[in-house]
């Protein structure tokens, strides 16, 4: 027992989330992998190779939740320029080679590993963002200066992902939206920018939907406009289809999920019996969550949301703990976009969200988000370390004055505060040591 607790340390809620949304995902995968059984002919193959990547993460949880907050501070200035520069070759390599995955230059290999630039990207501009709020903070909110340079960075790293990953793009500038927000940036300059994207937004979806495919494949750099369309065209298309028109192989993944949602109960066909698994090429990534529907019903659908409700809510209960403004913001941006990528995953599966190409975090079969997820994970652990050390350090200076008011006097009661400051004094130490960084 006494290992168990030196290895996970931090917050047991955060641990059992972990541990809850990494069980389900193994049981999932496992059943939602069939079409790359199919290919590889290998039925052990494709969850050994996942549960290999979950326990590698499970590692990166406790190295990282091991780490002081403070140094995270370090991060953002070798990621956000080892991450540009991924995105920028990565998007070369697609405009001049033309080697797409899907129709996107997303992935770049190394030594034989594939991985996502995009998931590195968005960790550094999350620390970053909290480091700026943190820093720029004054009586009437953040400064001024603090918006620009989120903005710079920002619209920088956004603007490398957007080319071949809208949606990525769209949430991780919508999260730093919200960490804006909550890190009382002026309200004007938020409702100018929140008007600006909106704009911008409408004029680019009128722009697609009025514009011939043909115009549009011609545009540099415009290689993803007709997916893009597509793909808004039929969410928005209000055009009732006969059943016996309705072509379902030509429209794809959305009406194979839909019908795993629709063919579930309320415990649904339990794991391993999903029937639209098989005609799901992403049903382990993209669309898995229409698969827990299908498997587990709509009661492991909810408990998969209350899953990521439940981490919103204590990772907002460790932010409140929080005495300093960084390791606050960091874990709110962190909750944030991983709440915020898991519903816009679900909507998708459930029909309330365009296609997007989301997976859901610590369930979807992948290896860079996987990692980037635990490492996460691993974050907020380590902040709620140094919270716990707070709540200790607390109770020891709310011991002080009870014990000046025992009655002591002379020399006993110079004894007695001087024992409760010593007893005090480690916890103190520690504190400044995780928090103080020079």
């Amino acid at each position: 027992m006494d290992l168990l607790r030196s290895i996970f340390k931090g917050d047991k809620v955060i641990w059992i989330i972990f541990l809850f949304l990494c069980l389900i995902s193994i049981i999932e995968v496992f059943s939602a992998a069939s079409t790359l059984t199919y290919k590889s002919g290998d039925h052990w193959g494709p969850i050994t190779q996942h549960s290999i990547l979950l326990m590698v993460g499970a590692v990166i949880v406790v190295l990282v939740h091991n780490i002081p907050y403070k140094w995270f501070q370090v991060f953002p200035i070798p990621l956000l320029a080892i991450s540009c520069l991924l995105l920028a070759i990565v998007m070369a390599t697609g405009f001049f080679t033309g080697d797409r995955v899907n129709g996107a230059a997303r992935w770049m290999s190394f030594m034989g590993i594939q991985f996502q630039p995009s998931e590195i990207a968005k960790m550094a501009v999350i620390i970053a963002t909290a480091s700026i709020l943190a820093r720029g903070q004054n009586e009437d909110g953040a400064n001024p200066k603090a918006f620009k340079r989120i903005m710079l960075i920002t619209c920088l790293v956004c603007g490398l992902i957007l080319p071949e990953n809208y949606s990525t793009g769209m949430l991780l500038f919508g999260t730093v939206y919200l960490m804006m927000f909550i890190g009382r940036v002026p309200a004007k300059k938020l409702i100018i920018l929140g008007g600006g994207i909106l704009a911008f937004i409408v004029l680019f979806v009128t722009f697609l939907l009025a514009t011939p495919n043909d115009t549009l494949e011609k545009i540099p750099m415009g290689h993803r406009f007709t997916t893009v369309k597509s793909r808004i065209a039929d969410f928005s298309g209000k055009e009732e289809i006969p059943a016996a028109k309705f072509d379902i192989d030509g429209d794809g993944q959305v009406a194979h999920a839909r019908i795993a949602v629709a063919t579930s109960n309320l415990i649904g066909k339990g794991p391993g019996n999903s029937v639209q698994r098989d005609f799901l090429s992403q049903a382990f990534s993209d669309f898995i969550y229409a698969i827990i529907i299908e498997e587990l019903g709509l009661l492991g659908g909810f408990f998969v949301v209350f899953l990521y409700i439940c981490l919103l809510i204590r990772v907002g209960r460790i932010a409140k703990k929080c005495d300093r403004t960084f390791p606050a913001f960091l874990i709110i941006g962190i909750g944030l976009l991983l709440v915020t990528q898991a519903l816009f995953n679900m909507m998708v599966a459930v029909g309330l969200a365009p296609v997007t190409g989301q997976p859901l975090p610590l369930i979807s079969k992948g290896g860079t988000s996987t990692f980037i997820n635990c490492a996460y994970i691993g974050m907020i652990l380590s902040v709620s370390r140094y919270t716990a050390k707070l709540e200790e350090q607390r109770l020891h200076d709310a011991q002080i004055p009870m014990l000046i008011d025992t009655g002591d006097t002379g020399n006993q009661a110079s004894t007695t505060i001087s024992d409760a400051q010593t007893a005090a004094d480690p916890t103190a130490e520690m504190l400044n040591r995780d928090a103080e960084f020079k």
